[in-house]
């Protein structure tokens, strides 16, 4: 359908800000961001706020914040119209709120031509009295043959009697001004597009070309509520979920890349992402399988992309990585990668990289730093020279040889010793990353506590 470079493809994504971001309508906004960035068009972001009732800076803020976080960057707007804080670029989105005499003005023009009229305050649409065939580009070919009821009185509001415009006017006139050439929006809106088809033939303009994206469901296949699982993107931006696992869960709700690929870079889903490649049947949402996404990426992640998502999470638990060299924390963290299923569980999995001095859980104290594993662990200690993992390892294999024991007679005090638990990294990796000072003061404190 497209071929990449083409600037003159223009999309949005329009949003009501009502107190939390859909999953849907997250997937709307990533086909319509995937779409722009594969054509080399351009991305609009247009909050729907016209609604007063409803709305509210704290609204406004869960879009945009929900937008960054997945890193769906919007590309032109008002400059510094954003009330919610700096957008990605050097615009903020479009609102509605702030239009209203744009939509004024479009509405006398349509009452000038005789299009519209007034009745009981409000401005009234007359809507087409024939059927209305529109060629959706996921949906096919679809037409709206009016009832019996609807062509007697088809007409429709488009300026409420207290001065306020509707939906499905200002959804028009946006899309208009905006130069919108495509509208990928949830199946949910089909009913609608017909209604704003009429609208633009009156205003004099052709429409954009639709497209109707399936709707998600829960595994049981009925329809994904507010309060079912998985259902708000909160809900990964809260528990540490990869921004980047998320798109990729996402990109495969309702589009298909031709071919069994699963994980795929972002880079990677914005070459292949084209329209004829949504799917018509209604994607099925599986929270298990977007945990195994999460996991898939998280144990790819870069060195320093796996230490700018950790951050806030060490943040919470009291530990600052400005305070450590970045080389330390991204080698610390390395260790730690494929050990976690999120992110979130990185603080309690590595913390005693970020310690002077590590707590011994209890139950490894008792069981590890006994003074019946003194011995040992003095030998061992001596014996120490080299600090990779490679010659810790054979410094360690090779004391249990000259000892009669088995090595994992000396991993397990070593390991409470260095990390204060009995699981964790790979022994001799974190002893590596810890480097010779820290190991050695950390073996001697327990040493101490191993006494009689």
């Amino acid at each position: 359908m497209s071929e990449p470079g083409n600037p003159a493809v223009r999309v949005r994504f329009a949003p009501s800000p009502t107190g939390y971001l859909h999953i849907g309508g997250a997937r709307t906004a990533l086909f319509n961001w995937l779409y722009a960035r594969h054509t080399g068009g351009t991305f609009i972001l247009r909050i729907e706020d016209t609604d007063e009732a409803r709305n509210s800076q704290e609204a406004i803020a869960v879009i945009l914040d929900g937008l960054r976080w997945l890193g769906l960057d919007w590309d032109e707007g008002p400059v510094n119209s954003d009330p919610a804080g700096p957008s990605q670029g050097a615009c903020g989105p479009y609102f509605q709120s702030q239009r209203g005499v744009r939509y004024r003005q479009h509405a006398d023009a349509l009452l000038a031509k005789d299009a519209a009229y007034e009745k009981d305050g409000a401005v009234w649409f007359r809507m087409e009295r024939a059927a209305i065939t529109l060629h959706d580009l996921v949906c096919g070919e679809v037409t709206r043959e009016l009832t019996d009821r609807e062509a007697a009185s088809p007409d429709f509001v488009i300026i409420r009697s207290d001065g306020k415009p509707v939906f499905h006017f200002v959804n028009v006139v946006d899309d208009l001004e905006m130069g919108i050439t495509h509208v990928l929006r949830g199946e949910d809106h089909l009913s609608n597009t017909f209604k704003h088809v009429a609208l633009f033939r009156a205003l004099g303009a052709s429409p954009p070309q639709y497209g109707h994206i399936p709707l998600i469901l829960n595994m049981d296949g009925s329809k994904m509520s507010k309060r079912d699982t998985g259902a708000s993107l909160s809900t990964y931006m809260q528990d540490g979920f990869v921004p980047e696992a998320v798109v990729n869960y996402l990109c495969l709700l309702g589009w298909s890349p031709k071919d069994d690929s699963q994980v795929m870079p972002v880079a990677e889903i914005i070459s292949r992402f084209d329209v004829p490649q949504i799917l018509r049947a209604n994607a099925r949402f599986d929270f298990e399988k977007m945990q195994w996404m999460n996991y898939e990426h998280l144990r790819r992640l870069p060195a320093a992309r796996l230490r700018e998502l950790a951050a806030p999470q060490f943040r919470k638990a009291g530990v600052d990585f400005a305070a450590f060299a970045p080389g330390y924390v991204e080698a610390a963290l390395l260790t730690a990668q494929e050990k976690v299923r999120q992110v979130t569980g990185l603080p309690a999995f590595c913390d005693f990289y970020f310690v002077d001095e590590v707590s011994y859980e209890p139950e490894a104290a008792a069981a590890a730093l006994v003074p019946k594993n003194r011995p040992a662990m003095e030998t061992l200690r001596a014996a120490l020279t080299a600090f990779d993992a490679a010659g810790l390892e054979a410094a360690l294999k090779a004391t249990a040889v000259q000892l009669g024991v088995k090595p994992r007679d000396l991993v397990q005090p070593v390991r409470v010793a260095c990390t204060g638990k009995m699981v964790g990294p790979s022994l001799y990796h974190l002893m590596e990353v810890l480097g010779r000072d820290r190991t050695l003061r950390r073996l001697d404190r327990a040493l101490e506590r191993m006494k009689e």
